[in-house]
């Protein structure tokens, strides 16, 4: 081989490479439909053809929620780690070490407080990219703090639920957390403060046997998996073949175990309407009131 095939060749393909960013374009789960991620992006994270509902971030949601994308993140309170040295294929802190990592956050959840067109609020935010969303101490602390938040500022809590059960690298203590949630909850409905629940894809295990399912009210995203066990586990128990559409939100809103089935473009207003339909606010403030204002 010549020098012009070892030299010059490389540097001609070199200069007339294009290169093209991994993540241009997204491919709908359901349909297979290749969509422009700004597109998407756009869309609040919906598919425009097929009206998928992408899973997003804790950060994402509230933004999404939050006038102006602003609020006051809540400090929650810290938690052993890796309490039962737990350990399968990989040792548990460097799970977590991982799942940190990759979302820049701590744990499963992110608690946040401002305002809802212009109604002050306090939100919960479940992320299934953390461990599943998984839920154990650090995730339970997270939401008494939130539920504790909410009674102080005497606002509306919201859940926003994505999850696939308790934390098992946590055993016992992660169970623990589903009375304790519990017991939060109750504090909330004492004081006549709001609790409301929204079902994003997935919620099942722990999680939807506890604070889930105990909301004053309980919407839910568009093809949302709402359960305990999974759909395969079910039918391999019983037997039989599940009805279509089996534990996804619509059947849920059918079965009268979900109030109602929300578009993620309409959650905010839909939030917003019902919390003041519950703590009798006006329809809409004289004034906007900065979040900074409203958190003295």
């Amino acid at each position: 081989m010549n020098w012009i095939s070892e030299v010059v060749r490389p540097k001609i393909k070199t200069l007339f490479k294009r290169e093209t960013p991994d993540n241009l374009w997204i491919k709908c789960p359901e349909t297979g439909q290749v969509v422009f991620h700004k597109d998407v992006e756009a869309n609040q994270w919906v598919i425009p053809g097929s009206n998928h509902h992408m899973r997003i971030s804790a950060t994402q949601r509230l933004q999404l929620m939050f006038d102006g994308a602003t609020w006051l993140d809540v400090a929650v309170p810290e938690v052993p780690v890796d309490p039962l040295k737990f350990r399968d294929e990989k040792r548990y802190i460097d799970r977590l070490k991982d799942a940190r990592t990759k979302t820049g956050q701590q744990d499963a959840f992110k608690v946040g407080f401002g305002r809802v067109e212009e109604l002050p609020m306090t939100i919960a935010v479940q992320d299934f990219g953390f461990m599943g969303g998984s839920l154990g101490m650090a995730a339970g602390e997270a939401f008494i703090k939130g539920a504790e938040t909410a009674l102080d500022k005497k606002t509306p809590f919201v859940l926003f639920a994505g999850s696939g059960g308790a934390r098992m690298q946590e055993g016992i203590l992660s169970l623990m957390q589903m009375p304790r949630t519990t017991v939060a909850i109750r504090r909330l409905r004492d004081a006549k403060l709001p609790y409301i629940v929204v079902l994003t894809n997935p919620t099942t295990g722990g999680v939807t046997a506890s604070y889930a399912m105990l909301g004053d009210v309980h919407l839910a995203e568009p093809g949302a998996l709402i359960g305990f066990a999974g759909p395969r586990v079910i039918e391999q128990t019983i037997r039989e073949k599940l009805p279509d559409g089996f534990q996804r939100s619509e059947y849920l809103k059918e079965h009268g175990m979900v109030d109602a089935v929300v578009h993620r473009h309409d959650l905010k207003a839909t939030v917003a309407r019902l919390s003041r339909l519950f703590t009798k606010a006006p329809a809409s403030a004289p004034e906007t009131v900065t979040v900074a204002a409203a958190a003295e």
